[in-house]
């Protein structure tokens, strides 16, 4: 179900992944938001400039949030995602105790986008099989705003 704010708090995610894009990074951006809906943190993707590439943006913020909130507070947060975390990152958000998801596109459609595209071989496997396998609920919402999630896209992966 939709809460009021997760519109706006996910567009939020998108304006991350603009400024991951523009200082050379790739598309991607995650924030997480408190029981209440304020901006926790924010975090775009993280491939440089090391050329991480398991610098994903929702694996990033779901370790800075482990640490400084711990799982309880986490429990009631909820991470937005500019694109469907991938199973990596879904198992980082697992872990990190976070009980709730919302993303733009899918990793289907985004590996209809990326393709084999050596710095992004996009895993086919939807969140949601990740925590499904998990002893906890994740609560997750997705895709929503796809076409502005795509956007970001564009021209990203040629």
């Amino acid at each position: 179900m939709t809460k009021p704010d997760d519109e706006s708090l996910l567009r939020r995610s998108f304006d991350v992944a603009k400024r991951a894009q523009a200082g050379g990074c790739h598309p991607f951006g995650a924030i997480l938001a408190g029981p209440d809906g304020e901006v926790l943190m924010e975090q775009g993707n993280g491939f440089l400039p090391d050329h991480d590439m398991t610098g994903h943006a929702e694996r990033i913020l779901a370790g800075r949030a482990s640490i400084k909130y711990g799982s309880k507070l986490l429990a009631d947060c909820t991470l937005y995602s500019s694109a469907e975390p991938c199973a990596m990152c879904a198992g980082a958000i697992y872990w990190s105790g976070i009980g709730r998801v919302v993303y733009g596109m899918s990793e289907h459609e985004l590996k209809s986008i990326t393709g084999n595209h050596a710095e992004n071989p996009t895993l086919d496997l939807p969140c949601r099989n990740v925590f499904a396998a998990g002893q906890r609920k994740v609560e997750v919402l997705g895709p929503l705003l796809v076409e502005e999630s795509r956007a970001l896209h564009e021209g990203a992966w040629g």
